[in-house]
């Protein structure tokens, strides 16, 4: 791997890539710690501290201490998630963007641009939202005032730092995915969650010198951390390989074809999208509470993280969406016609129809061990937190957002790697990074 790492310096794009992904990353971080005008930020670090494992810390895990900070970043990356998960939904209800996304690269730069108008709509709503929370908060803090004046013009001026700081984080995050390496939305969550986990490490170290928390608990967490990663490797890298095997044909009086190949499906096809969409979209009643919606206040006290409402919805969101975005993403029917043009078949299954109905029925069936896995993992911080009382940064989620970026992350520049003529990461002798075989 030391290998791998010396080679990166060699490849003058892959190392503009890196830099300009960590020049992004740099500049995310700084913002993190440009206060909102009008706001004690030190106030609601100790409010956030207080509410670690409830809505406020889930909001600022994803927002990498932004919250916290009462920075102009403070909303994150959420409302593009949202919108999003808006536009695909539309994208299957409305069969002209549908069509639009069959258009290729023009179709998607059209419906990027949605995305981007929708960002900016759900954030100027999401902020007026938060505005009021942190009025609010003046009257029920018990550790001091959060809003020095809390007029109409705080909240105006409020909303327009929050609107413009998410903006600002959507373009440097397709920025990121332009000029650097990775994708930058996910790299943005990346970033923020790895910046918290220090400040985790450390909370946890005082509750072992404090004897709030026992070596032998010490040491089980450790390994319930060490085996969350492990599983969460091997599940990312699973696939389902279909053999192809490609037809001979006789072009003059030499045979062509013939060859055997594979057709890899991933297991967890979505990534880390299924539960970034559920946690966005079970904080969406919240920031309607905020808003002073009637009936929002009690659906919010239903939905508090912890809560057996809470768990269950969020595990029924992600198997939706571990099904949802495979579906949106993959068609079968798609790479069926493209194998069929190829002279391509999957051996005992007959060209067209059938093939994509044997993938579609192979994919169904693969997907729902990995949307299983996803809820399983990512359902893990509630008895880590309600057994043990650690933090909320050690939970599945977050391991499972920080490992399947790293992986993907790493996958691209071994990617760079060896299309340059370089050794991958693992060595000239040792095996690439690559998925797991799973058989029926």
């Amino acid at each position: 791997m030391a290998g791998g790492f010396t080679s990166i310096p060699k490849i003058p794009e892959l190392r503009t890539r890196l830099l300009w992904s960590l020049f992004y990353l740099a500049v995310y971080r700084a913002g993190v710690f440009i206060t909102v005008p009008g706001v004690d930020r030190s106030v609601m670090g100790q409010i956030v501290q207080q509410q670690q494992g409830s809505f406020l810390g889930l909001f600022n895990m994803f927002t990498g201490g932004a919250l916290e900070q009462l920075s102009i970043f403070a909303q994150g990356i959420m409302p593009y998630v949202s919108a999003s998960i808006i536009l695909q939904l539309l994208t299957v209800v409305f069969k002209s963007l549908e069509e639009l996304r069959k258009e290729g690269e023009a179709g998607s730069r059209k419906i990027n641009q949605y995305t981007r108008y929708g960002t900016v709509i759900l954030s100027f709503i999401q902020s007026y939202g938060i505005a009021s929370y942190l009025v609010s908060l003046n009257n029920t803090s018990m550790v001091g005032r959060v809003v020095h004046d809390p007029d109409i013009w705080f909240k105006l001026m409020t909303m327009i730092c929050l609107t413009t700081g998410t903006a600002f984080i959507m373009w440097l995050g397709e920025q990121i995915t332009e000029k650097g390496i990775g994708n930058g939305i996910s790299l943005i969550i990346f970033a923020g969650i790895v910046a918290d986990l220090p400040g985790a490490l450390q909370q946890t170290v005082e509750q072992a010198q404090l004897g709030e928390l026992s070596a032998v608990t010490l040491m089980l967490i450790a390994g319930v951390i060490v085996a969350v990663i492990a599983v969460i490797i091997f599940f990312e890298r699973g696939q389902r390989r279909l053999q192809i095997q490609y037809a001979k044909r006789m072009v003059g009086r030499k045979m062509y074809g013939g060859q055997t190949s594979y057709l890899p499906l991933r297991v967890n096809m979505s990534g880390v999208i299924p539960p970034i969409f559920s946690s966005s979209i079970l904080m969406f009643p919240a920031t309607l509470a905020n808003l002073g919606i009637p009936g929002m206040q009690n659906i919010q006290q239903y939905l508090y993280p912890g809560q057996w409402q809470y768990n269950i919805l969020y595990v029924v969101f992600i198997i939706f969406f571990c099904y949802f975005y495979t579906a949106v993403t993959f068609h079968p029917v798609d790479v069926a016609d493209n194998l069929k043009k190829q002279g391509a078949f999957i051996p005992g299954i007959r060209p067209g129809k059938k093939t994509a109905e044997y993938i579609d029925r192979v994919m169904t069936r693969i997907t729902f061990g990995g949307a299983c896995y996803v809820a399983a993992v990512c359902v893990l911080p509630t008895f880590l937190q309600s057994q043990f009382h650690v933090p909320f940064y050690f939970g599945g989620t977050g391991l499972m957002i920080v490992v399947g970026v790293a992986l993907d992350t790493v996958q691209q520049i071994e990617s760079h790697l060896i299309t340059r003529h370089y050794d991958g990461f693992t060595g000239p002798r040792g095996p690439r990074i690559r998925g797991r075989r799973s058989r029926d």
